[in-house]
């Protein structure tokens, strides 16, 4: 099949819901969401078998998590038709599709981001069409198959949602180029492609978010809460932890804190310096061990450490460009450097995002100081600090207020047109009818007399 029937089927799709109202748009997105709860091991299983990435329990929780929270947020929203009416400005919004939406998924979320887009997307009675990874190919077909059966069963038609049945990246780009729309989620040279293809685009930076661990903060609380978000799938998540600035003086108890974890430190600069060149090569991470388990990263780089180790952290002396671990390592590792100032810390946050990437993406502070908090929110340039909490919860928990995604827009830092979570208000065209104001408009005289 083309890509231009491909595109033709997606409309012809959108052409039988058109007059679906607010209930029946919701009944797709629900079952769009139910059907992946319910295969959610299924597919976990499925998804680290094919592409070596992550890790099967985490992902299970993904699996079910995503689509509750996204159900939980997207219910009760207004969609179609018209969906506020200001009458204190006279305006009255209405919504109306976008059209059909390419979606490039990435092989560490092959379930879950097509998911979420399409919930998004349906949302506002648009249709997707998924390009996914070719390392993933095969789990996120299943994805998309599941979620066409339940379209099926709706009453809807199945190709609300399509998958490119060839994955190539001229395909790929061709399907970036027809659409109406592009959602992009993955390295940075694909969101380039996605920005260049001619298609109004939404894509995301990389991550590498730094955290600042602030005076006073709760040792244990902190070195659970990184343990989680640098665990978590084996550290493929963009927002997860990479650098974790810590008070000096405070560097053994917290240590401490980290190995009662479960955490395995390597202090000594020259086991460090060996990670280093196992996980990195000419600067570039090494494909083979991104994602794997602790111990597999630990064997490569000459260390036995024991078989259920979640998370290892490794000690450097400097930030930024000063060492290639500093970089988005996309494994169960964390990188920790002491700081003597809080002023100090916010400073070294800032230049290892600058030099080694993941600006304009997510960082993270434990503090129970709110002027900290302000300081380092005012300064920090991130679309997202997650303040007290695992930096993965940036995807948009029930936990904080953030609108739950499954593609994080880093904003101009990261080449990005948005400055927050990719949300179904993003997937819709929002028209305003203005109706007159009784108004009395001050004269040009009247305003600008000094």
């Amino acid at each position: 099949m083309t890509i231009q029937e491909y595109v033709e089927r997606g409309r012809e799709a959108m052409e039988a819901i058109k007059d679906y109202d607010q209930a029946q748009t919701d009944k797709l997105v629900y079952e769009a969401a139910k059907i992946i709860y319910q295969h959610a091991a299924e597919l976990a299983r499925e998804a680290v078998d094919e592409t070596g990435l992550g890790y099967y329990e985490d992902k299970i929780c993904k699996n079910t998590d995503t689509p509750a929270a996204f159900w939980a947020y997207l219910r009760d929203k207004k969609s179609v038709g018209i969906i506020s009416e200001n009458k204190e400005t006279g305006i009255i919004e209405v919504a109306h599709p976008v059209g059909v939406i390419a979606c490039v998924t990435p092989a560490t979320n092959p379930n879950v981001t097509p998911l979420g887009n399409f919930m998004d997307a349906v949302k506002g009675k648009n249709a997707i069409i998924v390009s996914p990874a070719p390392r993933a190919a095969k789990s996120t077909t299943h994805t998309v198959e599941l979620i066409r059966e339940a379209m099926v069963k709706c009453g809807a038609p199945a190709d609300l949602i399509q998958v490119l049945s060839e994955v190539t990246l001229a395909n790929s780009q061709a399907l970036m180029e027809a659409c109406d729309l592009v959602i992009a989620t993955g390295g940075s040279g694909m969101v380039k492609a996605a920005y260049s293809s001619g298609t109004p685009a939404y894509g995301v930076g990389p991550g590498n978010p730094p955290v600042v661990l602030d005076r006073g903060y709760d040792l244990k609380e902190a070195a659970k809460m990184t343990v989680t978000a640098v665990g978590s799938d084996n550290g493929i998540l963009c927002d997860g932890d990479n650098l974790l600035l810590y008070p000096q003086e405070e560097e053994e108890k917290f240590f401490q804190a980290l190995k009662d974890e479960g955490v395995v430190l390597f202090e000594d600069k020259a086991d460090v310096e060996k990670f280093g060149a196992v996980l990195f090569h000419d600067g570039h991470p090494v494909p083979e061990l991104v994602g794997k388990d602790a111990p597999v990263i630990a064997k490569a780089a000459g260390f036995d450490i024991p078989k259920d180790t979640k998370v290892m952290g490794l000690k450097i002396d400097a930030v930024g460009k000063a060492n290639v671990l500093n970089k988005e390592i996309m494994g169960p590792i964390v990188v920790l450097k002491g700081y003597e100032s809080f002023e100090e810390a916010v400073a070294m946050a800032i230049q290892n995002m600058e030099e080694a990437g993941g600006i304009g993406h997510t960082a993270g502070i434990f503090s129970n100081d709110r002027k900290h908090i302000e300081y380092y929110g005012e300064r920090i340039p991130v679309a997202r600090v997650l303040v007290n909490q695992p930096t993965p919860d940036a995807w948009g928990p029930s936990t904080n207020g953030l609108s739950p995604a499954v593609s994080e827009s880093c904003g101009t830092w990261g080449n990005n047109i948005l400055c927050e979570n990719v949300d179904y208000i993003h997937l819709i065209n929002v028209s305003k009818i203005a109706l007159p104001l009784d108004v009395q408009v001050p004269s040009p005289e009247e305003l600008f007399k000094d």
